[in-house]
């Protein structure tokens, strides 16, 4: 059987909003991350056979097919294509996908995969009428579909709606969100202190560590913030922070390994999407990770680590209380709401974080999942080898 090794993955710090990062090019961001991809892992540039990068938002300077932007940015060969992906939160991951199939299929060898996202530069709301009507465009993706209409009406499709019937429909109260909104400071703030992230780190000039967590956030600084929706309960202490970043992984063959001298750390050992309502959105990582354990014979228990991206709290603790996952192995080093979350880099982020996790506390396997627009989310699973 084919098998897809990832050869080395590393990302830049996550800047926040207005930040270190605010300024950099996207194209420069990616660029960044591929230099150092193929210079740590000592593959020849020459023989990558694709670069699969995710993005959302590609206007501006994302938009022209970023992943070949980025690509040639960096000065590596004109004869590499690449292609970019949307799947919304989930691109990068999704990108990872793609690059693995191509593997296991037989059809490429040597891929890159990974995302790029400048929130600061390019913000989530141009899909807002604000930004929209200059333009001359209907707002949102949905608006002015007859079919859309026809079959979900005139309902609200947003993240923070979506968010808020998770919170109601799974009992996850204020004082749960915020609790866990703490706790994951805390576990990232340990990370970086601790110096977990410095292998997977390339940092960008004087951005040299992430600058979302806060040392000075309370339960008490929280419980005075403003719900985002009225008469609802999250708050944006409770919710991922814009941000900007990049992230990149190199997915090998067995062929590619050999040939090239490569070194495998781990291999993709399952992968699927799966989605479900889109009114409700957030909460497809709880089927998507049934189907997931189904389909590979595995069970929670075998797993030793899990990434599920924290877009929201009440994600990741309605999947806890579905799942009934050890909340222990559960985004051990902090997640977005502390880390950040630069849509198009945050999938191959988290997996990065996933597969240098693994190798420093010794467990086997990694589980990363998280929502998606649409209603849809993506599972991996990697073996540590």
């Amino acid at each position: 059987m084919a098998e897809a090794y990832i050869v080395e993955a590393v990302r830049t710090p996550v800047g926040r909003r207005g930040g270190g990062l605010s300024a950099v090019h996207p194209a420069d961001l990616g660029a960044h991350v591929l230099t150092a991809l193929m210079e740590r892992s000592g593959a020849d540039p020459a023989a990558v056979e694709d670069v699969v990068l995710g993005c959302l938002d590609t206007v501006g300077p994302q938009a022209g097919d970023i992943a070949r932007t980025c690509w040639l940015a960096a000065g590596l060969p004109e004869e590499v294509p690449g292609v970019t992906v949307d799947r919304q939160c989930g691109s990068s991951q999704q990108a990872a996908h793609f690059a693995a199939q191509a593997v296991l299929s037989g059809t490429q060898d040597l891929v890159v995969a990974g995302g790029v996202q400048n929130m600061t530069m390019v913000p989530i709301a141009f899909a807002t009428r604000e930004a929209a009507e200059p333009l001359g465009l209907t707002q949102g993706p949905f608006a002015g579909s007859e079919g859309w209409r026809a079959r979900y009406g005139d309902r609200p499709v947003n993240q923070f709606a979506g968010a808020e019937m998770i919170a109601r429909k799974w009992g996850v109260s204020r004082v749960d969100m915020e609790e866990f909104a703490l706790r994951s400071h805390q576990r990232a703030l340990r990370a970086i202190d601790g110096r977990r992230f410095d292998r997977e780190l390339v940092p960008y000039g004087e951005v040299t560590a992430d600058e979302g967590p806060r040392r000075d956030t309370s339960l008490e600084k929280m419980a005075g913030l403003k719900p985002v929706v009225d008469g609802g309960s999250i708050t944006a202490a409770c919710s991922s922070q814009v941000s900007d970043g990049a992230s990149a992984m190199l997915l090998a063959s067995e062929r590619a390994v050999r040939e090239h001298g490569l070194t495998p750390r781990a291999r993709v050992h399952h992968l699927s999407v799966r989605g479900e309502d889109p009114i409700r959105m957030l909460s497809a990582p709880i089927p998507a990770t049934a189907y997931a354990l189904k389909k590979s014979g595995m069970t929670l228990d075998a797993i030793d680590l899990v990434e599920i991206n924290e877009a929201f709290a009440p994600v990741v603790l309605a999947w806890l209380k579905e799942t009934g996952a050890d909340p222990e192995k559960v985004n051990v080093n902090g997640g977005a709401i502390a880390l950040g979350h630069p849509l198009g880099a945050t999938g191959t982020r988290l997996m990065t974080t996933l597969l240098h996790e693994l190798e420093r506390t010794g467990g086997r396997y990694g589980l990363q999942t998280m929502c998606e627009g649409g209603g849809q989310a993506n599972v991996t699973i990697i073996e540590r080898l």
